[in-house]
């Protein structure tokens, strides 16, 4: 079983910018802790819309009738041999091999219409890994969001490890806290039961999370709009 893993992203101050300053400093408090910095990680999302009967990507047009009208394709960086797919309408995640977007292309069923990349440093930290990144699009650098995951390597229960994630958690908000950032990351609990996911922490439940840390990044790039 994968070791339980939480996702947390950036959220700005009211009237505040995201920039690369806050992500230096967010690796600068990594290191501060003790983290000593492991090579580098990327993962990938993308948003699918089902193609219509015309052969275009959007609203217009009829659509195949037993699609689900998006996708969300997550390609994570542990586990480059496989490929997440999730309906957030549907509540549903499901697993497959890594030639699975070419699979799609070749039917014709969606069309990739943005694309995501989260990527950055990995700091060793005791029984915790912290990789901490920037979201931007494909063949961009303009960023989009921070965000950054805390492994707990000795556990897999979500419950379990709650309160050791926790305690974490407010180690790691005290410390940027000292750095007077305009802004704080924040964990936000992604509804794990409501896609038939268990105690035991999985690759599904990583693709859930990053697809409830891109919705919050998205809501506070609309919000600073």
């Amino acid at each position: 079983m994968p070791p339980v893993k939480w996702l947390m992203h950036w959220h700005p101050s009211p009237g505040a910018t995201v920039n690369s300053q806050i992500l230096s400093e967010a690796c600068g408090c990594a290191e501060s802790l003790g983290g000593s910095k492991d090579g580098r990680w990327k993962t990938s999302i993308f948003f699918y819309r089902a193609m219509t009967r015309d052969g275009a990507g959007g609203p217009a047009g009829q659509q195949h009738p037993d699609l689900p009208r998006e996708l969300l394709g997550v390609a994570l960086h542990e586990r480059p041999g496989l490929y997440f797919s999730i309906v957030r309408a549907q509540r549903l995640v499901l697993q497959a091999d890594a030639a699975f977007p070419q699979v799609m292309e070749k039917l014709q069923s969606y069309r990739i219409r943005v694309a995501l990349n989260f990527e950055g440093f990995q700091y060793q930290l005791g029984d915790f890994c912290l990789r901490i990144g920037k979201c931007v699009p494909n063949n961009s650098e303009a960023l989009r969001g921070i965000m950054m995951e805390v492994e707990y390597y000795p556990l897999s229960s979500i419950e379990k490890s709650k309160a050791v994630m926790e305690d974490f958690f407010d180690i790691w908000q005290e410390t940027v806290a000292k750095k007077s950032l305009p802004g704080q990351f924040i964990h936000v609990d992604s509804s794990f039961s409501d896609y038939g996911l268990s105690d035991q922490y999985s690759c599904q439940h990583t693709a859930v999370q990053y697809a409830t840390c891109l919705q919050q990044l998205m809501a506070a790039v609309t919000v600073r709009g």
